[in-house]
């Protein structure tokens, strides 16, 4: 970590942003350096770690501005982080977002055009799955199918383990882990390539969300003290925040004032991520695109002398 957002005469000297590892995170930190370098002519800077890591660095001052603070994901730090003043929410980035066990669509309604038959036709909730372990056959245990979890150490993967024996899934499915994100992907893009069936973890925005056509799986609505007892039901409301360090509105009250108007949603992040994956573009191109496509979106946040210099910049 570095404490770079002060100059030697105490003056403040850049925007320094969180990158927790994700492609949606550093789109919109991207974004909003954009807006900060070219419409407000302050300098920006990225520090890159894990969510605990960059979440401390926030908390520290040695980052100013956490994009994409998943609320839920890390309640238990959030909180403390807010509650102690150290952190502000100044906005909510998006909060339409799913998580949860997903299918490809064909596996429940067929896909004719790419001659598909339905495989499961009757499958509607997570607690189902345990019906179908001949659809989703594990490649390893034939005798079980596999529904592939979160990766090693993610939040996710202990809840959807839990899952497992409140539904009785472990009763014919198996609980496979990934390495990796990018192991799942993988996983997920051959069988949707060979018409396959497929059942795991996902979330959106992603890229992979918006490519592939994929439903999201019912489990009961949301109840807190069920969730808290054996997470029966589906994945609480994940509320996707902007923070900032306590500091930052006596710093750079100008930047927290556009941060406080930054808002988007879902289906606007998973455009940039799409144009990505579509194009191989950087994120850093991804969004200088987005930009140009929903000028529309952005300049709401600020003033339009400020909205031209950036329009300028990024022409």
């Amino acid at each position: 970590m570095l404490a770079a957002c002060s100059s030697d005469d105490g003056e403040f000297d850049k925007v320094v942003f969180a990158d927790a590892g994700w492609d949606s995170i550093r789109v919109h930190n991207h974004i909003a350096q954009t807006i900060i370098e070219e419409g407000f002519g302050y300098d920006t800077e990225v520090i890159a770690g894990s969510t605990a890591a960059t979440l401390q660095g926030l908390r520290k001052g040695e980052i100013n501005v956490y994009m994409e603070l998943w609320t839920d994901n890390i309640k238990e730090a959030y909180e403390e982080s807010i509650e102690s003043g150290d952190v502000i929410k100044v906005a909510t980035n998006f909060d339409d977002n799913e998580q949860g066990l997903y299918v490809p669509t064909y596996v429940i309604e067929g896909d004719e055009e790419r001659g598909i038959e339905p495989m499961a036709p009757d499958l509607r909730t997570v607690e189902d799955l345990k019906n179908y372990p001949d659809v989703f056959v594990d490649p390893e245990d034939s005798s079980k199918g596999r529904i592939i979890n979160g990766p090693t150490g993610w939040a996710v993967e202990e809840a959807i383990t839990e899952k497992f024996e409140t539904y009785g899934l472990d009763e014919t499915m198996n609980n496979f882990i990934p390495g990796s994100d990018s192991a799942a992907v993988a996983d997920l893009v051959n069988h949707y390539e060979n018409g396959e069936a497929w059942v795991g973890y996902y979330w959106s925005p992603t890229w992979v969300t918006a490519k592939y056509d994929l439903t999201l799986l019912e489990e009961p609505e949301f109840d807190q003290e069920v969730w808290d007892e054996n997470k029966g039901t589906e994945f609480p409301p994940n509320d996707v925040v902007i923070g900032v360090h306590k500091d930052m509105p006596d710093q750079a009250s100008d930047i927290v004032d556009f941060l406080s108007n930054y808002e988007t949603s879902s289906d606007l992040t998973e455009e940039a991520l799409n144009y990505m994956e579509e194009t191989d573009a950087s994120e850093e191109e991804a969004a200088i695109w987005w930009m140009k496509e929903f000028e529309d979106v952005w300049t709401e946040w600020i003033d339009e002398d400020t909205a031209e210099k950036v329009k300028d910049a990024i022409q």
